[in-house]
């Protein structure tokens, strides 16, 4: 039987990565293309890298901490890490980023299926939060990829 803590949080996540695939998915080839943040650099495809990279992170440090360790290392540079993950995926295509961010979803919310109450309640390091536990971990998740979601609905007009 799984915990309704943990269905709650894996119903989250269906919920945000079928509204982050209905506007990424209908996305033009120049809409990839165009910078965020006031930077030309940061483009919409960048955001899309940026998911992948921190779905899978802050699902390995979620599993980490449910396993009884610490999380993240004390002295992680974050913005260091992200900097390197945009070199790690700089040559990937944003179908290709889709599919590597579903599978990252689909393996987050598979997993959250199996946490009991005592895993959800385990403390860690998260790396901007700090000390949290893992249901909290879990729904950064979330909250990380809807924030950025609103931003790009900001800049291409539309409303998440």
């Amino acid at each position: 039987m799984t915990q309704p803590r943990a269905d709650a949080l894996a119903a989250k996540l269906e919920k945000g990565r079928q509204k982050t695939f209905e506007i990424l998915n209908a996305l033009t080839p120049e809409q990839w293309q165009k910078p965020l943040y006031n930077d030309p650099t940061w483009q919409v495809r960048h955001l899309l890298a940026h998911f992948v990279s921190a779905e899978r992170q802050l699902l390995a440090l979620a599993q980490d901490v449910a396993d009884g360790g610490l999380g993240a290392p004390p002295d992680l540079d974050i913005n260091r890490y992200n900097a390197d993950e945009q070199d790690r995926l700089e040559g990937l295509s944003p179908p290709i980023l889709l599919d590597f961010l579903d599978q990252a979803r689909r393996q987050t919310i598979e997993w959250i299926g199996t946490l009991s109450a005592d895993q959800l309640d385990k403390i860690g390091r998260h790396p901007v939060l700090g000390d949290v536990n893992v249901e909290t971990m879990i729904g950064a998740i979330y909250g990380h990829q809807l924030i950025h979601m609103r931003e790009l609905s900001k800049l291409l007009g539309s409303v998440v």
